[in-house]
């Protein structure tokens, strides 16, 4: 059995999803300690090019050979920049499931990037993959990251009372954490009927191809 993820590239018309390289370090430092990024995430503030060097070359590695989950950059299509990061993890490969977070750049958000992203990667994990479920965790407040759950398909199915931690702003400036809860949100491959053909009617792509 399969127990780790292919070095994967995955395509939309206006994206396309591969592997983090060294080059993408700059961008994703500054990406990283953007405010939104600092209040609903994990990352260390502040981010530095060193810090986004060591995920590029050791940990998204490690991540993928331990067959743990695969970490993606998401670049525009015509201009190959980075406008965000897809990451898979916790990955059950007997349950063949596992859970999928987004970040999406300041400078390319309102864009439709974030569902156009995950739903790609919802369909390569259940087509290409076979994969039976994919979970979702968003902050209670986290609205814009509820949004892109609901777009692509997602079911809520509870709530993990007090369990993340998020972050806020100190009057000096700093950071200081915020006890919240999650919202559970779940995929299954039956839930995507339709998904793509609403979001193109949106105006977003809902073509997704992977080599």
């Amino acid at each position: 059995m399969t127990t780790t993820f292919p070095d994967i590239s995955i395509s939309t018309d206006r994206l396309v999803l591969r592997a983090l390289e060294e080059a993408d370090a700059p961008a994703l430092a500054e990406m990283m300690n953007d405010e939104l990024v600092a209040a609903w995430t994990a990352v260390p503030q502040p981010f530095t090019e060193a810090a986004a060097l060591t995920w590029i070359n050791e940990y998204a590695p490690t991540e993928r050979a331990a067959g743990r989950g695969i970490d993606l950059a998401v670049t525009e299509f015509l201009t190959q920049r980075l406008v965000g990061v897809i990451q898979l993890g916790k990955t059950n490969w007997r349950v063949r499931s596992t859970e999928l977070s987004y970040i999406i750049a300041p400078w390319a958000r309102g864009e439709g990037y974030a569902s156009e992203a995950a739903l790609a990667t919802a369909q390569w994990l259940f087509g290409d993959q076979r994969f039976e479920r994919l979970e979702l965790r968003t902050a209670a407040d986290n609205t814009a990251s509820q949004q892109v759950a609901q777009k692509i398909g997602c079911i809520s199915e509870g709530v993990l009372r007090n369990a993340c931690i998020a972050r806020t702003r100190t009057e000096d400036g700093g950071w200081t954490d915020l006890r919240t809860d999650f919202i559970v949100w779940g995929l299954l491959p039956e839930d995507l009927e339709g998904v793509a053909d609403q979001m193109a009617e949106a105006g977003y792509s809902s073509y997704a191809d992977w080599s």
